[in-house]
């Protein structure tokens, strides 16, 4: 006779894989790298930097 087999676990474990393929398939389709994360924030900053260079005060 074998021995028992715990259902639960398999499901567990086949809802886990399932919900790190969607993970896996939602960073390839949305996810940037690091180093797009960089050169964006380093042009926003550059952006800024230019939009302030252009404001006139009022004082002058």
């Amino acid at each position: 006779m074998s021995d028992p087999v715990n259902l639960n676990r398999f499901r567990k474990v086949r809802e886990k894989q399932k919900k790190k393929e969607t993970a896996n398939r939602n960073a390839r389709k949305f996810g940037r790298s690091k180093a797009e994360r960089m050169l964006e924030a380093t042009r926003g900053e550059k952006a800024a930097r230019m939009l302030d260079g252009h404001y006139m005060d009022d004082d002058e």
